[in-house]
């Protein structure tokens, strides 16, 4: 405490006398930025933003959505295409709009690094793709977490494979699924092939850039640099399936590789044939 003379008495005496404590400030409020980057707030504007282009330029349609939960956790597994992917935040923000959760995006960590859309992509809702950071958004926070098992085979892909589904890794996805005991959500999307379409590859220099590929796109072809941030204004279309449950115990340290395999290839199988229904019942590419 702060101590002072008191006044008049004796020159000589001393007494102490206690001046209030200073006011301390008022605590600084805290941002809504949570563990992983995101924030509310951004993401409420980023709709915002986005909501023109989900609704009049790529006319985004559900089916389905009733097989999404809405609470508790589950992990959502979709098809990828374009060359620069349009589907993760269409897909997004058609969730989140439509059911009011949050969606938080595993991708590669190459998007953290580069510089401001890094930041936007993190406060956005996206995650650094490690089956950690899976778990502890599945099992421990309940939340919707999306995931694209077919990686870079699926964005780096010639036109000539549209629609055919890659190979979806050792079915690591499965095995988070069963460790956090929550279902996987298959979601089919019709759309990208066409709104980015790939003229050819180059692994070569993709290799010395050090990125995942390095692609030639049509739209690239046709508007020059403005085509790398310019997708045509295909129609999108989303199906969500039924909820694949698994019937094993969470948190075991190790699922049987044949198991986890063979779930995961009944889902590519299922999201396959999926795929190859929309595009049979698809007027057009623009019109859906």
């Amino acid at each position: 405490m702060p101590e002072t003379r008191a006044p008049g008495g004796d020159r000589n005496a001393t007494a102490l006398v206690r001046l209030p404590a200073p006011e301390q400030p008022p605590e600084q409020r805290r941002g809504d930025v949570d563990e992983w980057g995101r924030s509310e707030r951004v993401r409420d504007r980023l709709r915002r933003l986005y909501d023109p282009v989900y609704r009049l330029w790529f006319r985004a349609e559900w089916e389905g959505l009733e097989h999404i939960p809405r609470t508790g956790g589950a992990l959502l597994v979709a098809n990828h295409a374009g060359a620069v992917p349009t589907d993760a935040p269409l897909l997004m923000h058609g969730i989140e709009t439509e059911l009011r959760r949050p969606v938080y995006g595993l991708a590669d960590s190459l998007f953290r690094a580069a510089p401001f859309v890094g930041t936007i992509w993190a406060r956005g809702g996206g995650v650094a793709a490690h089956p950690d950071n899976a778990y502890r958004l599945l099992r421990e926070q309940q939340q919707l977490v999306l995931v694209f098992p077919e990686g870079t085979k699926a964005t780096g892909k010639p036109w000539s494979q549209r629609y055919e589904l890659q190979r979806f890794g050792r079915g690591g996805f499965v095995e988070i699924a069963m460790r956090a005991g929550v279902p996987i959500v298959p979601i089919t999307i019709v759309g990208g092939e066409e709104a980015m379409p790939t003229v050819a590859t180059f692994p070569t220099l993709a290799r010395l850039l050090g990125l995942p590929y390095a692609p030639l796109t049509l739209n690239m072809l046709l508007l020059g640099p403005v085509g790398l941030v310019t997708s045509f204004p295909a129609k999108f279309r989303f199906r969500a399936l039924p909820p694949v449950r698994f019937d094993v115990a969470p948190d075991q340290e190790h699922y049987r590789r044949g198991m986890v395999y063979d779930a995961a290839e009944a889902i590519r199988q299922q999201m396959q044939e999926s795929l190859l229904d929309m595009l049979r019942h698809r007027r057009s590419v623009w019109a859906g």
